[in-house]
């Protein structure tokens, strides 16, 4: 690891400290630790003051350590190993992180590298000209699968391009950087295969049958049989021909397949469509009532456990309030959750209280009820 240093004197404020939101977060942090272990709070504090004013000050340093009652040489110390904190200024828009490890080596960093370079400045840590833009590379952010990517504050870009890269730069140059949409940038879900699921697609998927090339005159028709009556079927054969020199026709193997499964299957009731799919019907009464989209539509990425796909598929069913949300019952809940397939996230992570305070009074709210800023 590179030696890490604290940005010359002439570029360090002359005092630190927090805003009276981040000053109330910070007391809540640290009451959160027990009685004489306080400083346990300084990373997320280090982070906090790092928020607030972009990178780490010697000031911030010093006034973290004096809230909690730490030598300054203990908080330089934490502020300097960790490579997640900026001891120098980088920019004001978009501080540009590029995976440098060898998935995304392999799958096309360098060229993002180039990108950085050509946009921003030849030499990481340094600003643009306007000093609104800075880059540097990195060790492995965790999104390997979705290689090459890049981290930009605290949101990823994965399956980048450079022509991506390029319009991802000048939208938060031009200050619109919320209006990117982080995650995958082609047509992926979150980590799973490129063009949707490749396995478990389809309950009842067909058998591959023998190849054509393998039959001979005479032979009787190939037989598809599922695999779990496949050894059954496979020792009929062995016996039928050992007996009576017959071939296994689709008949004797259907009957194979029913002696299999026996009473277990009740032929008589076709499955229906909501039982294979899964998903709840869009008629169930349980679902929640849905608006026409509002002239003002609530952001809710807010509430933990909402990205930018599930938004959309709560758009796509009338959702786009916090008060919607704050107002479902139990039974709307479990219908939600069922049709995301969440397995009961949404209780988990209690949507409704998050709901309720982001609509009564927003942020400043959901951090008095949480101790936290929503993500």
């Amino acid at each position: 690891m590179s030696v890490r240093r604290l940005a010359e004197d002439n570029v360090q404020p002359a005092a630190f400290a927090f805003n009276r939101e981040n000053a109330a977060w910070a007391q809540m942090t640290i009451q959160k630790y027990p009685k004489g272990r306080e400083q346990s709070a300084v990373i997320p504090l280090l982070m906090r003051a790092q928020e607030q004013d972009g990178w780490v000050t010697k000031a911030a340093i010093e006034s973290i350590a004096d809230m909690l009652g730490m030598a300054y040489i203990r908080v330089l110390e934490v502020a300097t190993f960790y490579t997640q904190f900026q001891l120098k200024p980088v920019g004001t828009r978009a501080h540009v992180q590029v995976c440098g490890t060898t998935p995304c080596m392999l799958r096309g960093a360098e060229d993002l590298i180039r990108v950085c370079k050509s946009k921003i400045a030849h030499d990481p840590f340094t600003l643009n000209e306007s000093g609104t833009l800075s880059w540097e590379e990195v060790e492995c952010q965790g999104a390997c699968v979705n290689a090459p990517m890049v981290m930009i504050f605290k949101d990823t870009y994965e399956d980048l391009t450079p022509e991506q890269l390029e319009q991802i730069i000048d939208r938060f140059d031009a200050g619109k950087g919320a209006d990117v949409a982080p995650g995958p940038q082609i047509d992926r879900i979150f980590s799973a295969p490129e063009g949707g699921p490749t396995t478990l697609a389809t309950p009842d998927a067909p058998v591959k049958k023998a190849p054509a090339a393998a039959k001979k005159a005479g032979d009787a028709p190939a037989v598809s049989v599922p695999p779990s009556n496949a050894a059954r079927v496979k020792t009929d054969a062995i016996e039928t021909n050992a007996a009576v020199k017959t071939p296994v026709t689709a008949k004797s193997a259907a009957a194979a397949n029913a002696k299999v499964e026996g009473d277990t299957a009740d032929k008589s009731k076709p499955a229906k469509a909501a039982e294979i799919s899964g998903k709840p019907s869009l008629e169930d009464k349980n679902r929640p009532a849905g608006m026409s989209r509002p002239g003002s539509v609530d952001d809710l990425k807010l509430i933990s456990g909402v990205g930018p796909k599930i938004e959309g598929t709560l758009h796509e069913l009338g959702i786009f309030t916090f008060a919607q949300v704050a107002s479902w019952k139990k039974v709307e809940r479990e219908w939600v959750d069922s049709y995301l397939n969440f397995k009961g996230r949404i209780e988990r992570d209690d949507w409704v209280k998050q709901a309720k305070a982001l609509a009564k009074g927003g942020e400043a709210e959901y951090i008095k009820v949480f101790g936290k800023k929503p993500r």
